[in-house]
């Protein structure tokens, strides 16, 4: 009798291959209402295969049944998830970005233009966390974000400091809700964001902290949002959020995101 295991090079890519799937899932879930599902998925799932050993043939009826429908039922409750997911694929592969002509091509003079862009946020963004001016902006990578801005007020104006802190004024009737910069543009004010499922937020997190990590998690959008209390920046993007960040922090974010293409 053989006592060893034939392990093959495709076995072991398998295994590798399940394992970074399951880390790429507690990553995308953890700390979220679907990690807690998950867990309970799980246990009834190991159940299942436990009844099926010991031959319990109409425990283990009942329970495959109740499998084979949940899985529909999975897709519903972790839809946010499974978008979350594929976004990940899709944004962590861009091969026609990587390797667009456009980049063969490009001007010193556009790049100019989005270093602008980047000055024109951070100086508006610094002038908004001086005054403790509560500020929620949204840009996107490669999203359109078309629904996100049919909720709000559309803009299409230039991207400057002066308007940016004119919208969120608390006086003026735009200062509520996300701004959503497109490109060269500020593309609408006071745009509604989902709020994100987390449970391990910290509580003196407020509404704008959340928005803006929630609208990170179903999208390639960096949100940045101003304290209105505290006056400090924080980043959201892929469903982290990053606190007290320095200008040269803020700079250095908004240059990965803000293409020279721009």
């Amino acid at each position: 009798m053989n006592l060893f295991i034939t392990m093959r090079i495709l076995d072991v890519i398998d295994i590798l291959l399940v394992a970074l799937m399951l880390y790429e899932i507690y990553m995308l879930i953890k700390g979220t209402v679907a990690f807690n599902i998950f867990i309970g998925v799980f246990v009834v799932y190991v159940l299942w295969f436990v009844v099926k050993a010991l031959n319990m043939n109409l425990l283990g009826s009942i329970m495959g049944q109740f499998i084979g429908v949940g899985v529909l039922a999975l897709i519903v409750v972790f839809q946010q998830e499974i978008r979350r997911f594929l976004l990940f694929i899709g944004t962590n592969y861009k091969i026609s970005h990587s390797f667009g002509l456009e980049k063969l091509f490009a001007s010193d003079k556009i790049k100019t233009s989005g270093n602008q862009h980047i000055k024109e946020i951070v100086r508006a963004c610094d002038n908004m966390a001086r005054s403790k001016t509560g500020a929620l902006i949204v840009i996107p990578q490669n999203s359109e974000l078309k629904e996100l801005i049919r909720s709000g007020e559309k803009i299409n104006a230039h991207i400057s400091d002066a308007l940016l802190e004119t919208i969120f004024f608390k006086n003026t009737p735009l200062h509520d809700g996300a701004v959503v910069i497109q490109g060269n543009r500020i593309a609408a004010a006071r745009c509604v964001l989902p709020l994100t499922e987390k449970q391990d937020l910290d509580p003196s997190l407020g509404m704008r902290h959340r928005a803006g990590l929630g609208i990170s998690e179903v999208t390639d959008a960096m949100a940045l949002i101003i304290s209105e209390e505290t006056g400090s920046i924080s980043i959201a993007i892929g469903g982290e959020l990053k606190q007290k960040v320095s200008l040269v922090q803020l700079t250095t974010e908004l240059e990965k995101i803000i293409k020279d293409d721009v």
